[in-house]
């Protein structure tokens, strides 16, 4: 594989992180990374700062004065038919800026931060801190590692297998990370203290399922790409078993 052939993909892999390639290209792309390293890494590195920054950089609004503005400016207004050109032109522009500047609905960015990561936990031999299905042992790995028990629980039986867990960074703090298999997919589930305010409910982020809820004194994220339905049957097991 020559240097040339690397910095080709390099886009590809961008356009991959943002969801844009196919499923071929994907699969293309996913057999390369297994056997460069130099682009595994590019992978990573990308992923790592995506996490960092939406974590670290809030949201502007803009000032009241500067949208008023600029919704002005959209208002329909006669124009000479021969310039339709400035005209597109002239709104598109407009257009462009407001979508930087104007508020738009978000995740919360612990759902943002945990999809990041479960993606990245994809990559061989990111995905397994301590790997078995034994609870009895997963639990006790935690201890030492963060200030909290998680709760740990096999599914087996409801078709929820425990495969090990790992410890990751949620909201700039250890969260413990319980994951599970279902068929041939993974369900990571984030396990953190419960902070203020209530996270709650299902969301899609980046072509993957995410589900949250509360449990006691502790905020649970489960991050996947089986169906929602899938991730509700993991719930509800979960808290039964509980």
């Amino acid at each position: 594989m020559t240097l040339a052939d690397c910095q080709g993909r390099h886009l590809l892999i961008q356009a991959e992180l943002d969801g844009e390639l196919d499923v071929a290209a994907t699969a293309a792309l996913t057999a390369h990374l297994q056997t460069c390293p130099s682009c595994a890494a590019l992978r990573r590195d990308l992923l790592n700062l995506r996490v960092q920054l939406r974590g670290e950089i809030t949201p502007e609004q803009a000032p009241d004065a500067l949208r008023q503005f600029l919704m002005s400016r959209l208002k329909p207004k006669p124009r000479p038919w021969r310039r339709p050109a400035y005209a597109m032109a002239g709104g598109l522009a407009i257009a462009a800026i407001l979508l930087l500047i104007l508020p738009r609905a978000t995740p919360d960015p612990l759902l943002d931060q945990a999809v990041a990561l479960h993606i990245r936990a994809l990559q061989p031999g990111h995905l397994l801190d301590v790997a078995t299905s034994n609870q009895h042992v997963v639990k006790p790995w935690f201890d030492g590692r963060i200030d909290f028990a998680p709760p740990v629980v096999d599914l087996a039986q409801q078709g929820f297998p425990l495969l090990g867990g790992r410890l990751d960074y949620l909201g700039r703090r250890p969260a413990a990370v319980l994951v599970y298999g279902r068929d041939r997919h993974m369900i990571d589930l984030f396990v953190v203290p419960k902070t203020g305010g209530s996270l709650a409910g299902t969301m899609t982020l980046d072509g993957y399922n995410t589900l949250a809820w509360t449990k006691g004194d502790m905020t649970l994220i489960a991050v996947s790409d089986v169906t929602t339905a899938d991730l509700r049957g993991f719930q509800a097991a979960w808290n039964a078993a509980r």
